[in-house]
């Protein structure tokens, strides 16, 4: 027979039971109710322990110290345990409450493995209380109703990205990471990383992206008016091959030129349209002297270089914010209207002809809380409507109080290891039904690359251990006083040599 860990106490629910126990398991434990011809399953979510003789009356140490000498570590423990289903119906929740009494057993192996064993899974890595339960998850599920990944700095975010990457390439499955921090080019145990280079065809950029690049503010509307003239004359030139390889940001600038200087004649200009346009020139040259690398009318459809059974890395280190949330917007707003006309006309010459899962690391940068950007208006379209024709969407933060609310309540899975800022764990409870007062309690106290496992991609909600990834040298923090002590040894390893070669050519020193 099965350790009996505690019985129930007081009045019952349907959801949640309290018990009290002589016993110490853990939070996090599954554990058993049998009543009624039922057999339930809950999850231990909080406990305290305590002493009837010694409680919040007592005052002074030594009385203390006199109840241990006579009643020895004497204690009680009393928790919650959280009702998840009985395990014979499918997991549905009781239409009765457990009986005060009821005895609380562990859950058997068996049974969470059946649970925890899927068709088309995931596995992410073991129960943190039953280590030799694998939990794995239905992909079916976090590719259609999205996921989130959330941690502090340090936690094991980088690593839980990659578990999941991994497990998406062992079905082939088509992976695109905007990566931030330039730290994923590894090759995953089930596939390859592919490079790709943050470049961007004019031809399939939208107005308000290569406006955003030339920082043309919202209200300059004569600005506005002249770029977008030069924008549709350079995109003329480009679609007749009439460029000459002069590059669409220097055709652009010919004609503001053009306009300034009075060679060519633009319909209503007037002495202040003559500044505004200098305005604009002036704009067109900081265009190009920051971004002349991304915007390349040679680079052809970006979403043409997108490779199945690889992990696509878009490379966003080596460019500001500001363009990483244009090509962030312009890969997502092309994807979605790419496969909503491939999956309606059937057509297997567009650029993109399967399913893809976008991974978003900083997504508090990517789609901020408070603040409009392209990326998160796209963001928030993918959030919505991806699943409807073959977009999925993995939203990677550090800093959750900081994502956009709207985009984060769309999905419906997360990975939350460990998070100590209250307004961060108040923010998931908020996005998240699934998530407890009592589960995010436990948020602090998780070990690096412990979890919170929940959503509708994991039948019960889960503490798990993540796996390890073989590849351990992204996302590392940089081991600074061997970097220090280093550059002091080579500085003197240096200064050795220059001294020996002084005296080995017979000169002073």
């Amino acid at each position: 027979m099965s350790n009996i860990i505690g019985r129930c106490i007081g009045e019952t629910s349907l959801v949640e039971v309290s018990f009290i126990s002589k016993e110490m398991p853990q939070v996090g434990e599954y554990v058993s109710l049998k009543y009624d011809g039922k057999n339930v399953l809950g999850m231990i979510e909080s406990m305290v322990r305590g002493s009837v003789s010694i409680n919040d009356d007592i005052f002074d140490p030594k009385t203390i110290e006199k109840i241990k000498e006579i009643e020895g570590d004497d204690h009680y423990i009393r928790g919650t345990v959280r009702i998840l289903g009985d395990i014979k119906n499918n997991l549905r929740i009781p239409r009765t409450p457990a009986p005060p009494g009821t005895e609380i057993i562990p859950a058997s192996q068996d049974d969470l493995q059946k649970i925890f064993q899927k068709k088309n899974s995931l596995s992410l890595g073991t129960l943190i209380s039953q280590e030799n339960v694998e939990v794995k998850v239905d992909l079916e599920k976090m590719f259609s109703r999205h996921l989130a990944i959330l941690a502090m700095t340090g936690a094991g975010k980088s690593n839980t990205v990659a578990i999941v990457v991994d497990g998406i390439l062992e079905y082939n499955g088509c992976v695109v990471i905007f990566d931030m921090h330039s730290e994923y080019n590894i090759n995953f145990k089930h596939g390859q990383s592919k490079l790709i280079k943050p470049e961007i065809n004019p031809l399939y950029m939208s107005f308000s992206e290569i406006k955003r690049l030339a920082r043309i503010s919202k209200g300059a509307f004569l600005q506005e008016r002249y770029f977008w003239e030069a924008y549709k004359m350079a995109r003329a030139e480009i679609q007749n091959g009439d460029e000459k390889n002069r590059g669409f940001i220097r055709i652009m600038k010919e004609y503001l030129e053009g306009w300034e200087s009075g060679k060519l004649l633009f319909r209503g200009q007037d002495v202040e349209g003559t500044k505004q346009i200098v305005d604009v020139i002036n704009k067109m040259g900081d265009l190009e002297r920051r971004y002349s690398s991304i915007i390349n009318s040679s680079a052809g459809n970006i979403l043409s270089k997108l490779e199945l059974g690889k992990a696509n890395l878009v490379d966003l280190g080596s460019v500001d914010e500001a363009a990483a949330e244009v090509i962030v917007s312009h890969i997502l707003r092309n994807a979605l209207q790419n496969n909503k006309k491939w999956l309606k006309e059937k057509n297997d010459d567009l650029p993109l002809t399967h399913p893809v899962f976008f991974v978003l690391e900083e997504a508090h940068i990517l789609a901020p809380k408070n603040r409009p950007t392209d990326s998160k208006l796209w963001i928030s379209r993918i959030a919505r409507e991806g699943r409807k024709f073959g977009l999925g969407l993995c939203m990677v933060s550090q800093s959750p109080k900081s994502i956009d609310p709207d985009s984060l309540s769309q999905a419906n899975n997360m990975i939350i290891l460990r998070l100590v800022e209250p307004q961060d764990q108040r923010h998931v409870q908020t996005a998240s039904e699934s998530l407890s007062e009592d589960l995010v309690k436990q948020l602090p106290s998780l070990n690096i690359g412990e979890a919170v496992v929940l959503g509708l991609m994991s039948r019960i909600p889960a503490l798990v251990k993540i796996e390890e990834h073989k590849n351990k040298e992204f996302g590392q923090d940089l081991e600074v006083i061997d970097l220090w002590k280093n550059h002091k040894e080579d500085k003197q390893k240096k200064y050795e040599k220059e001294k020996n070669d002084v005296i080995n050519m017979g000169g002073d020193y």
